[in-house]
Formats: C-alpha cells, sequence, structure tokens
C-alpha cells in the first residue's frame, strides 16, 4: 500500500522567511538584521488573528528586529503583493522537483497543507499550486486549512506529516493516528523535550526527511511497521501512554 503523505509549505518546502526579510528592508530603511537567527530555534509568536495550530501565517522572522506596529503593517504591504505566494524560493535549490520523482517512483500519494492569508491576486490555492507546479509538482493535491493540523491529518488518512512547527507536529501526534516529522534547521538538541516524548522525530531538511521516508518505505526493511521503522531510523523511544494523552 502506497504511503499517504502530508507536507506544510511555508518553513518546510517555500522560504517565507527570506521573503518577508526583503519586504521589511524595503519598508523599514535601516532595520537590524540578526545575523545566524534560526527561525528553528525560536519560532516568531502567531499573531492574535492567525489560524490556530496554522503555519506561521501573519509572522515574522526571528532574523527582524519588529514591533507588533511594524509586524503588521509588514503583512498589510504583503497582502497587497499581487499573487504573492508565487514570488518564494524554495528552501532547498530542487527539493520540489525531488519530492515529486521521489513520489512518482515509489508511488506515495502527496498533499500538501498551509494556512496562508490571502493576497491581493489569485486564490491562495491557486497561487500556491502555480507555484508548486513551477517548481516541479506536476498536478500538487494542495489544502489551504484552518483547524488542527492533527484533524487534517486524520480526516486525510496520512501516514506522515512534515512540518517545521512544534506544536502542528503535537496537534498530529495527539489527533491522529500519523507520524509527524518536523524539520528543525538548528540544533537538534534544541528540539523540545515535549515533541520527543510524543515520539516526534526531527531532521535538518527536507532532503534528510526524504532519504529517511525511503528507507523506511523500503520493503525489504522486515516485518516492523512503518511507525516502528521511523522512530529506529529517527532515534527514537516509544512515547509513554500519560504522554500521548496529553498536550505539553
Amino acid at each position: 500500500m502506497s504511503l499517504r503523505l502530508g507536507f506544510d509549505l511555508d518553513g518546510v518546502l517555500a522560504d517565507l522567511d527570506r521573503a518577508l526579510v526583503r519586504e521589511a528592508i524595503r519598508l523599514f530603511p535601516g532595520l537590524e538584521i540578526k545575523a545566524g537567527a534560526d527561525q528553528a530555534v525560536a519560532p516568531a509568536a502567531i499573531e492574535p488573528d492567525a489560524p490556530e495550530g496554522g503555519d506561521p501565517a501573519e509572522t515574522s522572522p526571528t532574523s527582524l528586529t519588529l514591533s507588533r506596529r511594524q509586524e503588521r503593517q509588514l503583512w498589510d504591504a504583503v497582502k497587497r503583493i499581487d499573487n504573492f505566494w508565487e514570488t518564494l524560493d524554495e528552501t532547498e535549490p530542487g527539493i520540489i522537483r525531488r519530492l515529486a520523482d521521489t513520489a512518482r517512483t515509489r508511488r506515495w500519494e502527496v498533499m500538501f497543507l498551509t494556512s496562508r492569508p490571502r493576497t491581493t491576486g489569485d486564490v491562495v490555492q491557486v497561487q500556491s499550486q502555480r507555484w508548486l507546479r513551477a517548481h516541479g509538482f506536476e498536478y500538487p493535491a494542495l489544502f489551504v486549512v484552518s483547524t488542527s493540523r492533527g484533524k487534517i491529518a486524520s480526516g486525510l488518512e496520512l501516514d506522515v506529516v512534515v512540518d517545521d512547527r512544534p506544536e502542528n507536529c503535537l496537534d498530529i501526534a495527539i489527533d491522529s493516528k500519523a507520524r509527524a516529522i518536523l524539520i528543525w534547521r538548528g540544533d537538534q538538541n534544541a528540539v523540545p523535550a515535549s515533541a520527543r516524548r510524543l515520539g516526534i522525530g526531527g531532521v535538518n531538511s527536507v532532503g534528510a526527511c526524504l532519504d529517511l521516508l525511503i528507507t523506511a518505505d523500503n520493503p525489504d526493511a522486515g516485518q516492523t511497521s512503518l511507525v516502528d521503522r521511523l522512530k529506529g531510523l529517527l532515534g527514537l523511544k516509544r512515547p509513554s501512554s500519560d504522554a500521548a494523552k496529553a498536550r505539553i
């Protein structure tokens, strides 16, 4: 049976941070840019009106030093950019095409998830699908969502969901049977303990994640389940029953 995979967009496949930094520099000349800041180490706080459990929609990268007012101004400007979501770079050059080629070869079913806010131009779904096609994924199934990623994973009967937000991974671990893989581009020792207690492992790139999924999906991997194979590859122990019942 083929794997059903869910991939988040911003921070996983699409480099939203770089686009926001460019726009912030244009809006606020002389803005301080923190060298070496890493979103994975210190995720930006979600705006009060951002979708619960969603992407880092309407936040600013940790490399920027912005007031709340400047952050709102930044996103107001972004929302006025025609088809903004088609202007983003890939987080890793060529990663969309590699995902498409791997999914075709391995017969995986891939679905893309995002909570992006609306901008001028076409609706978010159309912008995002065109972006994925332009980078090599010909027929993307994409869902713009505003509810818990765990509920989405359960409803779509996903086997694995790849996300860069620890809170989304916790939702997936608690509210679905899917295995969450955290894209954590910072120090792997800094992955939140709450994530590890729920069996959520981190990898430092989407490329490394694809390598791991290919290995776990190997038909010669033995009689263990996909979950057990993934946990072994991620160096995880089985979470305690108490931890699996409570949101940390």
